[in-house]
């Protein structure tokens, strides 16, 4: 019994996560230079990431029988995630409202950072260059730099045009799914350092950033989680039980990522995972292959939660009382602006300052005051980010009549889920 929990990944990143934050602590020098480690985590998953979900989604759509369902499946995940994405920034907006973390803040007692490098960026992102950016000049390029939407633009015009050559392409088709075996086979093997990649990023972050930093915006951090806390139980939990799913039964078999993420800060960490254990759940190849990927840029929930919690936030640090017709008004860029970023290094503060600099309501060198703590909030929106494209593909394959309720039973049982 004991060496079956000690060989568990759940507890063996818990373990690891916690051995971190001890190290941080206790030994941040030490700590600070453990980065590496988590780094090289996070590449070996990214390594095998764009491969999987291009096999992935040419394996579903090649065994799709009707390619109509293609277009059909792809415009309701899209509706979805700008509904749900929509209310996520609605949430944030109204709880730091009633909140107020922000209000009665010394500004010369907090803690700033350099932000030039995001409001440069912001300016740079748009909504437009963002849509041209999903057709890409060099396949390749979009392989090798890890761009979901690029990839996924191509795997789906690659997966129509095999399933139309019909029999010409069926050894290739062959072919790619023994390669897909492959590939989750290469993951089943980065899962095992898994633990030590969490160790490293945790310990990583709280030696870099200290504890200490939290206490003058602990308020705003308690809010932020608490919001997406109540994102995911409440509205998350209603929409799983309209669908006919349980939430918590749905956290309970993706543990195992939620950890993931918590100790890598990434949700990217659990993405090759999360592609096969929805299938395994009930959800139908093609579904997951669209729904997943495309996720990771139009679904962030966490995010969403987060931009328009910041956002106010800052105002209410300087003192900037923003009337409903204002914060509408910000929120209504923000559900352009959260788009244009997704997939950028530091799109959180990227979409941040560039939102700040089109509103030119509230100091865009207010993002600076969220630096110190970012880190620490980041794993609550990935998390987030993470259960909410698992929802999505629940919501879409069942939408579909694409979702087996057996396989479904059969992979909590195996989960131990009663």
């Amino acid at each position: 019994m004991l060496s079956r929990i000690v060989r568990n990944l759940t507890f063996q990143v818990l373990v690891a996560v916690s051995l971190g934050v001890m190290l941080g602590v206790i030994a941040p020098d030490t700590a600070k230079s453990l980065k590496p480690l988590g780094d090289t985590f996070i590449n070996l998953v990214k390594m095998v990431i764009t491969p999987i979900i291009f096999l992935t989604i040419v394996h579903g759509i090649a065994s799709m029988a009707d390619l109509s369902k293609l277009g059909r499946v792809g415009g309701k995940a899209v509706l979805y995630f700008e509904i749900v994405s929509t209310f996520a920034l609605a949430i944030g907006l109204v709880v730091v409202n009633v909140t107020k973390p922000g209000a009665g803040l010394d500004i010369s007692s907090l803690a700033t950072g350099d932000v030039s490098k995001y409001t440069t960026a912001g300016a740079q992102q748009g909504t437009l260059e963002f849509l041209l950016h999903i057709v890409p000049s060099n396949i390749v390029a979009a392989f090798a730099g890890g761009e979901l939407l690029p990839v996924v633009f191509f795997s789906i015009l690659f997966g129509v045009a095999l399933t139309a050559v019909g029999d010409a392409g069926r050894d290739l088709m062959d072919s790619l799914v023994r390669l897909q075996a492959v590939f989750f086979r290469i993951v089943a093997i980065v899962m095992k350092v898994a633990p030590i990649g969490a160790f490293g990023a945790m310990a990583y972050t709280v030696g870099a950033f200290g504890l200490k930093t939290l206490l003058p915006l602990g308020r705003l951090m308690l809010d932020v989680y608490l919001t997406m806390a109540l994102f995911i139980f409440v509205v998350l939990a209603l929409i799983c039980r309209a669908y006919g799913f349980r939430l918590w039964r749905f956290l309970r078999y993706i543990r195992d990522e939620i950890l993931l993420v918590l100790g890598t800060s990434s949700s990217e960490a659990a993405l090759p995972r999360m592609l096969e254990k929805m299938e395994r759940y009930g959800c139908a190849k093609p579904v997951v292959g669209l729904v997943i990927p495309t996720g990771y840029s139009f679904n962030l929930d966490g995010t969403s939660i987060y931009l328009s919690m910041a956002a106010i936030f800052i105002a209410q640090v300087y003192g900037i009382d923003l009337s409903w017709g204002e914060q509408l008004t910000l929120l209504g860029i923000l559900m352009l602006t959260s788009k244009g970023a997704a997939g950028v290094t530091g799109s959180g503060f990227i979409v941040l300052a560039s939102t700040l600099a089109a509103t030119r309501t509230v100091p865009v060198e207010g993002v600076a005051i969220l630096l110190g703590v970012d880190r620490f909030m980041s794993e609550a929106r990935a998390i987030t980010n993470l259960i909410g494209n698992g929802v999505a593909t629940l919501v879409v394959s069942r939408s579909e009549n694409a979702f087996d309720d057996e396989k479904r039973a059969l992979a909590e049982q195996e989960a131990g889920i009663v």
